[in-house]
């Protein structure tokens, strides 16, 4: 990758940030809208979150890591608290890569 395409990308998201704030200016967004935004870093976490979850270079995978993020979605949804979420979904994947023994 060049500095060159670095450069452009950057200008490319400033540009669309600017653009945002010029067209919106000071005015309020419709409230469907403002919800709308409001759930797009989650969608985005969750995008990279299957991502890494489910892939491995080019190859689908249904792998000791789904198990893992099943375990800690489950404990989230329970209302855990982030630690226990974290540590939940380490074990269990750990736990299953060496009962399948590797990987």
């Amino acid at each position: 990758m060049s500095w060159t395409l670095v450069l452009l990308l950057a200008a490319g998201a400033y540009l669309c940030k600017l653009t945002g704030f010029v067209l919106v200016g000071g005015r309020r967004l419709p409230p469907v809208v403002e919800r709308c935004l409001a759930l797009v870093p989650a969608a985005l976490i969750m995008a990279l979150v299957a991502n890494d979850t489910f892939s491995r270079g080019q190859d689908l995978v249904l792998d000791a890591r789904a198990v893992g993020v099943g375990v800690a979605a489950v404990a989230a949804w329970r209302r855990a608290p982030i630690i226990v979420v974290l540590v939940l979904g380490a074990a269990v994947t750990a736990v299953v890569r060496r009962v399948a023994g590797g990987a």
